[in-house]
C-alpha cells in the first residue's frame, strides 16, 4: 500500500506539533527552547499514539482483508482454520470476521460439490459394470444361436435358458434402480398396517427355503415362547423386502451347513428384529461402506455371490423411511448380524397382555 500507518502518523504528528507549538508562540515571554520542547513532545506523543491506533485497529485488520480476499482468489483457504468465533467491536475486524464465514460457507460447498462430482464418477462406473455383464452375456448367447447354433435344439434351449437369465438379472436390477431413486426423492410413501412379523419371517423363509437346503442350511426363528403373534406397525410389503434381502444375503454367505437366525424380541413400545448368519463377517474397514449403492465387500467373487449390489441400499432407506435405522454387528470369521427395530403393533400389546396374564396366573 502507497499509503501506510507510518506515513499517516508522521503526517498527523507534525500536524499536531506545528498548531501546538503556534498556539504556545502566542503566550508572553516565552522561549524558542520551551517552544522546541513542545513541538517535539507533542509530536513524538501524537505520532506514537496515532501509529499504536492505526497499527492495531485500521491497518493491521486492513492487511488481514486484502490476505484473505487475495488468498480466496488464490482459492487457498487455510485460513479459515484462524477464524473467530467470538464477535468484535472493531467494525474492521467483524468485516475480516464475515469474510472468514463467508469462506467456510463456500469452502463447504466446494467439498459437497466434490463429493457429489466423486459420488456421480463412481456411480457411472458402477452402473456401467452392473448393466453391462447381463447384456454382454445375453447378447453373447443370442449371436452364438444366430451364428448357426439355434439349429442345435439342446443347445438353443440352453442358451435361451441362459440369455433370459442374463435378463432377468438386468429386469431385477433397473427395477431396483428405479425403487431406490423414488423412496430418495419421496415418491413412494409407506402403508402402515399392524401385521404379524412372524408370518413375514415364515413366508421368506418359505421362499428362500429350497436355496438353503442345497447348502445344508437350518433356517431358525427365535422369539419369546410364550407368543406366537408378535404385531409391528409398518409397511408389511416394505418390511417384508427388507426381511428377503437379509435372508438372501444371510443364505449366501453363510458356510455349508451352517445356521441362518432371525431373532424378534420384544419391550414395551418397539419389536426387535435382526437377522444373523456364519458367514466370514465383514471386516471393520467395510462396516461403514456396506450401505452404499453397488458396494461389495468380496469384489473378486461379487459374480459368483450374485445380487445387484443395491439390496443393502434399499434397506438402509426403507428403514429411514420408517424413523428407524439398521444396524450390523461382524465378526471376522464369525458372521454378521443385521437388526432393526420397528413400532409394537396394537395387537401385539394385547395379545403380549394375555400370554402375561396366563403366565401369572396359570
Amino acid at each position: 500500500m502507497l499509503i501506510n500507518s507510518r506515513a499517516v502518523s508522521l503526517l498527523l504528528g507534525i500536524s499536531i506539533a506545528v498548531v501546538t507549538t503556534a498556539f504556545l508562540s502566542l503566550v508572553k515571554n516565552i522561549t524558542n527552547t520551551a517552544l522546541l520542547v513542545a513541538f517535539v513532545l507533542s509530536f513524538s506523543s501524537a505520532y506514537i499514539l496515532i501509529k499504536i491506533t492505526l497499527d492495531f485497529l485500521i491497518f493491521r485488520e486492513i492487511h488481514k482483508i486484502y490476505a484473505a480476499l487475495d488468498k480466496l482468489k488464490k482459492k487457498d483457504l487455510s485460513f479459515l482454520e484462524k477464524s473467530s468465533e467470538n464477535k468484535s467491536v472493531n467494525p474492521l475486524k467483524r468485516i475480516n470476521e464475515e469474510i472468514y464465514t463467508y469462506a467456510t460457507v463456500k469452502q463447504q460447498e466446494i467439498n459437497d460439490l466434490k463429493e457429489l462430482a466423486a459420488f456421480r464418477r463412481e456411480f457411472v462406473a458402477n452402473i456401467s459394470h452392473e448393466l453391462k455383464t447381463p447384456i454382454f452375456a445375453a447378447q453373447g448367447f443370442v449371436h452364438t444361436l444366430l451364428d448357426g447354433a439355434i439349429e442345435d435344439k439342446k443347445i438353443r434351449y440352453k442358451f435361451l435358458k441362459k440369455a433370459a437369465k442374463s435378463l432377468d438379472g438386468l429386469d431385477r436390477l433397473v427395477h431396483e434402480l428405479l425403487t431406490l431413486s423414488q423412496m430418495e426423492t419421496g415418491e413412494i410413501k409407506m402403508h402402515y398396517e399392524h401385521f404379524n412379523i412372524l408370518n413375514a419371517i415364515r413366508e421368506v423363509y418359505e421362499q428362500f427355503e429350497e436355496e438353503a437346503s442345497k447348502k445344508n442350511i437350518i433356517l431358525l426363528v427365535k422369539h419369546p415362547e410364550n407368543l406366537t403373534k408378535i404385531y409391528v406397525y409398518a409397511d408389511p410389503n416394505r418390511i417384508l423386502q427388507v426381511l428377503t434381502n437379509l435372508v438372501s444375503n444371510a443364505i449366501k454367505y453363510t458356510k455349508k451347513g451352517g445356521n441362518v437366525e432371525t431373532i424378534v424380541d420384544i419391550n414395551e413400545k418397539e419389536i426387535f428384529i435382526a437377522v444373523k448368519d456364519q458367514g466370514k463377517g465383514i471386516p471393520p474397514e467395510d462396516l461403514d461402506r456396506i450401505f452404499e449403492r453397488f458396494y461389495r465387500v468380496e469384489k473378486s467373487r461379487s459374480r459368483d455371490k450374485g445380487g445387484t449390489g443395491l439390496g443393502l441400499a434399499i434397506v438402509k432407506h426403507i428403514m429411514e423411511a420408517h424413523g428407524t435405522r439398521v444396524e450390523v454387528n461382524s465378526k471376522v470369521g464369525e458372521g454378521s448380524t443385521f437388526s432393526f427395530k420397528l413400532s409394537q403393533g396394537e395387537a401385539s400389546q394385547l395379545y403380549s397382555a394375555l400370554a402375561e396374564s396366563k403366565i401369572n396366573n396359570p
